[in-house]
């Protein structure tokens, strides 16, 4: 683990606090930055899925996950 000094707004980061439900302002930054990086890697994903030429209808999804 890496020990990092940030100047941060003090309004933001009780904000974050709050609304992460954080006993502390680090598990505030660490929620913050789990949950960023997590939405990049779907943005990411659905980029990705987007410039393939195959197109899953809802159906194909079911029949695959049915098995057949």
């Amino acid at each position: 683990m890496a020990k990092t000094l940030l100047d941060i707004d003090g309004g933001l980061l009780e904000e974050a606090r709050r609304l992460a439900k954080a006993r502390t302002k680090r598990e505030a930054v660490e929620v913050a930055l789990r949950e960023f990086v997590r939405r990049r890697h779907e943005e990411n994903l659905i980029g990705a899925a987007g410039g393939s030429s195959i197109r899953w209808t809802p159906a194909d999804i079911r029949a695959m996950r049915e098995g057949r």
